[in-house]
């Protein structure tokens, strides 16, 4: 079963553009390219040019995966190890797609001070670094060093793995959500919250 999942690994490297070669090492090293960018928004960003600029960053690195992402994402037929490791990687994605898409809309936002922009993108961040982290825990399965896992184990592996970021993809459209309750609010106390609904859409009204 090990060598199965290896060889999946193996199959991804072989679908992947040769422009986005840094994710064919390591699929986790796009997640970390967006947090070096947002991190970069945190520690240099005291204007919203400054602000705007840095994630312009992360929007780069984002769309370097897309094609790998989109590709992943049409892979069928695979065994059920495979398949969960699949979906694992793709809610990663997921997570910083999230993130790309509102923070943009947010930055637009006129209801956001720099100071708090910076603060929601150092939230992001971190919630970023989490998922990395799992990631780099199921990368573990498939090197030498877990040689001594049984099937059972493995798996096991894989499923805890798969639930601890699909939590923290529901914790950062979470976040999400409340930071744009936030400008929400403060548009109604201006008597202009359809231009909140404008910028974001209604589809997660209910949450606010």
């Amino acid at each position: 079963m090990k060598r199965i999942i290896f060889i999946w690994f193996a199959c991804l490297v072989a679908i992947l553009p040769a422009r986005a070669q840094f994710v064919v090492t390591d699929p986790g090293n796009l997640i970390s390219g967006i947090i070096n960018s947002a991190n970069e928004i945190i520690q240099t960003s005291s204007t919203v040019s400054n602000v705007l600029k840095n994630f312009k960053e992360v929007e780069k690195v984002f769309n370097q995966g897309k094609e790998y992402y989109d590709k992943l994402k049409a892979v069928n037929n695979l065994i059920k190890d495979a398949r969960k490791v699949q979906q694992t990687v793709l809610l990663v994605h997921d997570i910083g797609e999230v993130y790309v898409t509102n923070f943009n809309k947010m930055m637009q936002d006129p209801n956001f001070t720099t100071k708090e922009l910076t603060a929601i993108a150092f939230g992001y961040s971190k919630l970023l670094q989490e998922s990395s982290h799992l990631l780099n825990d199921l990368k573990g399965i498939v090197n030498s060093s877990s040689l001594s896992l049984n099937d059972k184990e493995r798996m096991d592996v894989i499923d805890r793995v798969y639930g601890e970021v699909k939590d923290y993809y529901n914790l950062v459209s979470y976040y999400t959500r409340k930071n744009i309750s936030v400008s929400y609010l403060r548009g109604k106390r201006k008597n202009d919250a359809q231009k909140v609904l404008d910028l974001y859409g209604t589809a997660q009204q209910k949450y606010w």
